[in-house]
């Protein structure tokens, strides 16, 4: 297949490419390294710097003739949507709309939509909450998301374009960004590499889901070949506290240090957990990693960095 990955160069983008060329597909990223990384792109795809927003991207796929497109490029730290709703709308719903738009001129046949199951749910009424829970999203992240999602079911009826959605959990593993405010994985295991005191924001006691990036990418593999217009969670199903991570992260690290604990930020929900049960149905996915393997896995890559 011909594919066009959007945020190819990101953290999981960049997995998702590396997958898609290890399973012979011709692979083109776009990607306009405002938080992606150059050296996250496959030497044997295309790439592309360019702003999802721009009129460029039209030669891109009139020249690419995609089956498929991936769509990863997204602001994704919810606190910074907090604080710019109307820069977070411009990113997430002004660019997914310039490649849907592109998506349709130029025939492509399938989009696979990376949203978010951490935060279009809001204050959870069940635990873990399953693709049919109510979504009320306490962000301009979750509500752009979910915006999208709303537009693709739009596209996919007055236009026939077929689009599988993925919600994502929390995601972390290597290549994830230290330095951003998004990705507590990664930012405490920098921080304890480098000897410094991380700080967990409000009481600790917020649950999320995580789940590796590895999982995440299969996720991604199973459906290209899936065509029935599904929403999917892709989520390990388990909550887990934020204190709790960072103490599983201490064993890791072999760490003393003492917890810190700050203000906690607005537009985070206090619990968040999705069931997986629909892809393990429909897609045949789970969740292969455990926790603790992966935190493994990604404080070895962070300190092979240093």
């Amino acid at each position: 297949m011909r594919i066009l990955i959007t945020g190819g160069a990101g953290f999981i983008g960049s997995h998702v490419a590396d997958a898609y060329v290890q399973e012979g597909h011709e692979v083109t990223v776009v990607d306009d390294l405002s938080t992606g990384k150059k050296e996250n792109i496959n030497p044997k795809a295309r790439f592309f710097k360019i702003d999802i927003c721009d009129k460029g991207v039209e030669d891109i796929f009139k020249n690419g003739r995609f089956d498929v497109v991936n769509h990863h490029a997204a602001q994704i730290d919810v606190r910074k949507s907090v604080a710019d709703p109307i820069f977070d709308a411009k990113v997430n719903i002004l660019g997914s709309l310039n490649l849907l738009q592109n998506c349709i001129k130029y025939s492509v046949k399938k989009i696979i939509f990376a949203s978010t199951g951490g935060a279009i749910y809001g204050e959870q009424e069940e635990f873990p909450a399953g693709e049919s829970h109510p979504t009320n999203p306490l962000s301009p992240y979750g509500a752009a998301k979910l915006s999208v999602e709303h537009y693709l079911f739009f596209y996919s009826q007055v236009y026939g374009l077929n689009s599988t959605i993925l919600r994502y959990a929390n995601v972390y593993g290597p290549r994830q960004d230290p330095h951003g405010e998004a990705g507590v994985v990664a930012i405490f295991t920098n921080k304890l590499l480098n000897g410094e005191q991380p700080v967990i924001n409000g009481d600790g006691m917020q649950t999320r889901d995580f789940v590796f990036v590895g999982d995440v990418v299969n996720a991604n593999v199973l459906a290209l070949t899936y065509n029935k217009g599904e929403i999917f969670n892709i989520g390990a199903g388990k909550e887990v506290t934020v204190k709790q991570l960072f103490e599983k992260l201490l064993d890791v690290s072999g760490s003393k240090v003492d917890a810190i604990y700050g203000p906690p930020k607005s537009g985070e929900q206090r619990r968040s957990v999705i069931a997986y049960q629909k892809a393990e149905k429909i897609l045949k996915w789970f969740p292969k990693v455990a926790l603790e393997d992966g935190l493994v896995k990604t404080f070895a890559y962070f300190k092979s960095k240093m």
